[in-house]
């Protein structure tokens, strides 16, 4: 019985698939050699959101979030409007073409680390603007967080019901 079972693990150790070949290209593509702009560029966050703006004075001026328009990246005017923000406050909408990228939080607090960003960013390509920018509060850093949760709790403050008995 034992010459048996070896036999058949003989067999089906003898089937092989074939194997398809991989096909690779021969040549890489060539890469264009674009020349490289000039931008002031600064960080701006509020909660968890991080935004890294880059201003450019050549090319087609707008703002551009995650490669997309802001209009159509933030649905409502008022987020709109915390965006561009810092630009309307200095008049300077028109000047520069505004690449954003952002990561992490909502979309009112991304809205708010741009305006912060721009702020920033502004300041670098002139330090006279800073006065008007400080007195608006553009570029004050808010520092509230959320609030990390506690044992015992069900939030950071919330406790449980109180039973009696």
């Amino acid at each position: 019985m034992a010459k048996k079972k070896k036999e058949k693990t003989k067999k089906r150790k003898a089937v092989k698939k074939p194997t398809k070949k991989i096909k690779r290209p021969k040549k890489a593509p060539k890469l264009k050699v674009v020349e490289k702009e000039q931008y002031f560029e600064a960080v701006g966050r509020r909660k968890t959101s991080t935004a890294r703006v880059r201003l450019f004075t050549r090319g087609d001026k707008g703002i551009w979030v995650n490669d997309r328009p802001y209009q159509i990246y933030f649905p409502t005017f008022e987020m709109q409007q915390i965006a561009n923000g810092a630009l309307r406050k200095m008049k300077c909408l028109d000047k520069f073409r505004v690449i954003c990228r952002v990561r992490g939080g909502g979309l009112h607090s991304q809205a708010e680390a741009i305006r912060l960003g721009t702020a920033r960013a502004l300041v670098l390509f002139n330090s006279e603007f800073r006065k008007r920018l400080r007195r608006s509060g553009y570029l004050t850093r808010d520092p509230r967080m959320k609030e990390r949760k506690k044992f015992g709790l069900k939030r950071a403050r919330r406790a449980p019901q109180w039973q009696k008995r």
